[in-house]
């Protein structure tokens, strides 16, 4: 186990009628507020009125329409309203999408240059407006979390960032607000909360059976509750559990004590700059054959998972065998609740590898558990066809 500090400043505020709390919280910080939101859907749900009857004592400013891979075009434009109307706090209202786009915005509002060159670290931050959000998709983690990231279509260029300063001073989660998620959406949502876990999962230090344990716990629970979900996608209390999975999976509490790879996000990055495939779905995609193409790095590690959470019997097999059919189970479960598992699936062919292998490579080769330069990613990207 390395040596960790931890700490989350954000207040998690979550349960049915939690938005009830949402004045009060944006009263701190005062009352002129640019709530950020997606593609309209939270004013079909009601989510929107309800945040809206909080806000009646503010001063309120709207920047609709961010994307599902979020714009840093649309960051630029909320940025732009921070300052002509000296917004005292963003409050982010949607997925994880939203939440990473206010970040950049948030923090881009306190510098003089642009707010690519914050993605691209070219400007350090050094401040950040208040963030607050109101989550209504179980996905990314962002909600708790400093990360973000953001897509540049100029460049073609997906980046991931992050800062302290832009942690959610608060995050509101009511889980009823995500019921009304598409079940596509809800899928690609359980995706990325299992392959967060997987990214803390597959590191190199030793002795990290506490965190391990979690991991698997969370896992098994998240592999327990999607498919009744998926049969019942008005059910609160399993929206309920795959909420909290969500927030949990990546508020850092499960990477204490080590440092995880993060390799088949980076690839799927390039992947979704080029082809704007859903961050879910690629994930899906990428990340058995991210396993089959490390596995004997550590076969014990693939073993262990799916031991522990596949419910696997090892007696009398190999280790290497285990680990196989342990990465098989998470193919098949995947496939079983409808994510998709070949890039062909969204028209994509080995026209654009080379692209993409550039595109994950612009910081130069990456990944803890298992480092991979260009030939690796070639060869799991053309596994992924």
């Amino acid at each position: 186990m390395h040596n960790f500090t931890f700490y989350n400043p954000t207040k998690l505020i979550f349960g049915k009628n939690s938005v009830q709390r949402l004045a009060k919280e944006v009263q701190k910080h005062g009352r002129n507020v640019l709530v950020v939101y997606g593609g309209g859907s939270i004013k079909k749900n009601g989510v929107y009125d309800a945040v809206m009857a909080q806000l009646k004592s503010c001063n309120v400013v709207e920047l609709g329409g961010v994307e599902p891979n979020p714009r840093v075009a649309t960051a630029r434009k909320g940025v732009a309203l921070c300052r002509e109307h000296a917004i005292d706090i963003v409050l982010a209202v949607g997925g994880g999408s939203v939440i990473d786009c206010a970040k950049l915005i948030v923090a881009a509002a306190k510098i003089e240059g642009d707010a690519w060159d914050i993605v691209t670290g070219n400007v350090r931050v050094e401040a950040a407006l208040p963030l607050g959000t109101v989550l209504t998709i179980a996905a990314t983690g962002s909600e708790m979390n400093f990360n973000s990231v953001i897509t540049n279509t100029d460049t073609q260029q997906k980046l991931g960032w992050g800062h302290p300063l832009v942690s959610p001073a608060f995050s509101i989660l009511d889980p009823r607000y995500t019921v009304t998620v598409p079940r596509d959406q809800t899928i690609y949502g359980i995706v990325d909360i299992m392959s967060h876990i997987f990214e803390q999962y597959f590191h190199d230090a030793t002795n990290t059976k506490v965190t391990d344990a979690m991991c698997e716990g969370v896992l098994r629970t998240v592999v327990e509750t999607a498919p009744l979900l998926l049969d019942d996608l008005q059910n609160v209390e399993y929206r309920e559990t795959i909420l909290l999975a969500g927030t949990v999976a990546l508020n850092n509490i499960l990477g204490m004590g080590s440092e995880g790879d993060w390799g088949t996000h980076e690839i799927e990055h390039a992947v979704s700059a080029v082809y704007d495939i859903p961050h879910g779905a690629g994930l899906a995609i990428l990340f058995p054959n991210w396993m089959h193409h490390n596995m004997l790095i550590n076969p014990k590690r693939f073993a262990q998972i799916g031991i522990r959470v596949f419910n696997i019997d090892p007696t009398n097999k190999p280790v290497e065998e285990v680990a196989y059919e342990s990465i098989e189970a998470l193919r098949a479960f995947w496939t079983s609740i409808g994510a998709p598992s070949r890039l062909a699936q969204f028209d994509i062919d080995g026209e654009n590898i080379p692209q993409m292998v550039r595109h994950a490579l612009i910081h130069g080769p990456f990944g803890r558990f298992a480092r991979l330069d260009s030939e690796d990613i070639f060869e799991i990207l053309e596994k992924s066809l």
